[in-house]
């Protein structure tokens, strides 16, 4: 018998390493001989690179980068040299967890970091790119990071605008001439699984801008400058669409991918899925395993979990999961492909304690003890 283990992180308490190891040692406490396969998981957000790095034989790399306010900082990304394949998450660059919370202000922070890893990744021979885009403390439009890759983003005199927030209001005319000649051979595949437009009521400043420090003032005007900048992106990238769903995550990135790098907006747990090949365990087992720390009504809309159940549906496996907690509406889990889903708390505890790690990998594994006898029972495993 053959039973895959793809669990993602209790946030701040287990890794999903650490879940997935605590998962597998309840497990073969019934069943001794089976095999027992972990797959590192992830949605497109922190540990998306740890996640893929590991489940595919990856290597991280280092490098100092400008951060979010312009000073350094070393952010760390992986490849995988087998297929050229560079991961990343733009948090490491120009994550809010960067930025001090009396210094956050969109118009100060910039992307340029994010496009310092990609053309360090492009020189040791990266083509292909997986790229997480959540925890921004940016709404620059992706000007940044193009500005790292190459492209010009000029005034009215001609010269560079600054490459951060307020530079989007001074943009008179775009440049491309100078972008990296590599780009064209590179794919960007984007995790991304919000739908927000670039500029609007429902755009990144409106949304997204006052929890990285704008005022409304900062995001009415940052709304004007995104949509001068999409009317002055048609002009050297016609197809570009501020509307698209996506455009507005990351404070813009999600356009300047699509606009400028070609690149396509996807699922995040699909593509962490695919890139440590979990449909191909999930194929060969007989049972499959998932969760995270709060399984919940949002838990259906597609987080890690579902997309896992839905994957095994697939071939038809059953799918248990495990949780730190559950919530009344957890139960929309079962309609989207889990079958059983399990909470590991086993006493009355503070919030704190719930968390600590040696105590919540205990709990799993314990948990995962009693689902497995009674699965012998009821499914007559061997």
């Amino acid at each position: 018998m053959k039973i895959t283990v793809a669990i993602d992180s209790f946030k701040g308490s287990l890794s999903t390493f650490q879940a997935g190891e605590a998962a597998k040692r309840g497990i073969c406490k019934v069943f001794p001989e089976t095999e027992v396969v972990v797959c590192p998981l992830a949605d497109g957000g922190e540990g998306t690179v740890s996640a893929i790095v590991s489940g595919a034989g990856g290597e991280m790399q280092q490098i100092t980068v400008t951060g979010p306010l312009g000073d350094k900082v070393v952010a760390e990304y992986g490849i995988v040299k087998e297929t050229g394949t560079a991961i990343i998450e733009m948090a490491a660059a120009a994550g809010i967890t960067l930025v001090a919370p009396a210094e956050r202000n969109p118009l100060h922070t910039t992307t340029y970091g994010v496009g310092e890893m990609i053309a360090d990744a492009i020189s040791k021979g990266c083509r292909k790119f997986i790229v997480g885009i959540g925890g921004s403390a940016t709404n620059d439009g992706g000007i940044g990071m193009l500005s790292a890759l190459g492209f010009a983003f000029l005034d009215k005199d001609g010269k560079p605008v600054p490459q951060r927030g307020a530079g989007l209001g001074r943009i008179e005319t775009i440049e491309t001439g100078g972008a990296m000649a590599e780009l064209a051979e590179c794919r960007f595949h984007v995790a991304c699984d919000v739908k927000n437009p670039l500029c609007g009521p429902l755009g990144c400043s409106a949304i997204y801008g006052p929890q990285k420090g704008a005022t409304p003032e900062m995001v009415e005007i940052m709304d004007g400058w995104l949509e001068k900048y999409a009317e002055l992106s048609k002009t050297v990238c016609p197809d570009s669409d501020a509307n698209y769903p996506g455009a507005g995550a990351a404070g813009g990135l999600g356009f300047a991918f699509l606009s400028y790098l070609g690149g396509t907006l996807e699922s995040g747990i699909e593509l962490v899925m695919d890139a440590v090949g979990l449909e191909k365990h999930i194929k060969e087992s007989d049972v499959v395993v998932t969760g995270e720390g709060r399984l919940d009504g949002q838990s259906a809309m597609g987080k890690a979990p579902v997309g896992v159940a839905r994957l095994a549906k697939k071939y038809s496996k059953p799918v248990v999961a495990f949780a730190g907690c559950v919530t009344d509406d957890a139960a929309e889990c079962n309609v989207q492909g889990i079958d059983a889903f399990f909470p590991i708390l086993r006493a009355p505890c503070t919030l704190e304690e719930a968390m600590d790690v040696d105590k919540a990998f205990a709990n799993l594994t314990a948990t995962a003890t009693q689902a497995f006898n009674l699965a012998k029972t009821f499914w007559n495993l061997k």
